[in-house]
């Protein structure tokens, strides 16, 4: 939290100093850089915990509707004092906005993408003991831009994620931690929520 304070100064202090920002023809072309704070939330309270974690994204609008997000985020969880848990999602959204306005104070829209995972687990007692795997995701949602100021937004947003990869399972029995690992291939599924904060640095073309 204390990183996304930082952030946040840093972002309206940019704000402030360049409110204007020229737009060549429509809004395509423009690029913004970004950070997030992230919570997932998890059906399984035994395979996962919820998450919390940072990251970071940058943006590339395409038309007045159509945006795309790139992002990285990093999150962490505790299992009940034994164990804990690291993920590592690098992806990639397309949004649509659904107002008619190109940049209203408020801007609601809907996206869909995809995603890889890195997910490790590791016991708190050794950290030797671990299990890893990667999956592959894709992800639904919707969230809301705030433009505060032509080039600085806050965006909230609620996805719903599928992974496909091998499942995790840990387990604590008489002070010893032990992960095991599907033989197969399943989906685990979560819902992530995030609010990110975006300056516009350049319209590209």
């Amino acid at each position: 939290m204390r990183k996304l304070i930082i952030i946040l100064s840093f972002l309206l202090t940019l704000s402030a100093q360049g409110q204007e920002f020229n737009i060549k023809n429509t809004r395509a072309g423009i690029f913004s850089l970004g950070a997030r704070t992230s919570l997932g939330l998890v059906n399984d309270g035994k395979w996962q915990k919820t998450a919390f974690g940072t990251g970071g994204q940058f943006r590339i609008r395409f038309s007045d509707k159509v945006s795309t997000d790139w992002f990285l985020d990093y999150l962490t969880a505790d299992l009940d004092n034994y164990a804990w848990r690291t993920d590592y999602h690098i992806g990639w959204n397309v949004v649509y906005y659904l107002s008619k306005n190109p940049d209203p104070v408020v801007q609601p829209y809907i996206l869909a993408g995809h995603c890889f995972e890195y997910l490790k687990f590791t016991d708190n007692a050794d950290a030797k003991n671990y299990a890893e795997r990667w999956s592959a995701s894709v992800q639904g949602g919707a969230g809301v831009q705030f433009n505060i100021t032509p080039r600085f937004d806050v965006s909230v947003v609620a996805q719903y994620m599928m992974h496909l990869g091998t499942k995790i399972t840990p387990s604590h029995v008489d002070n010893v931690t032990t992960f095991t690992k599907s033989k197969g291939y399943g989906i685990q599924d979560h819902v992530l929520l995030h609010i990110s904060l975006n300056y516009k640095i350049a319209d590209l073309w």
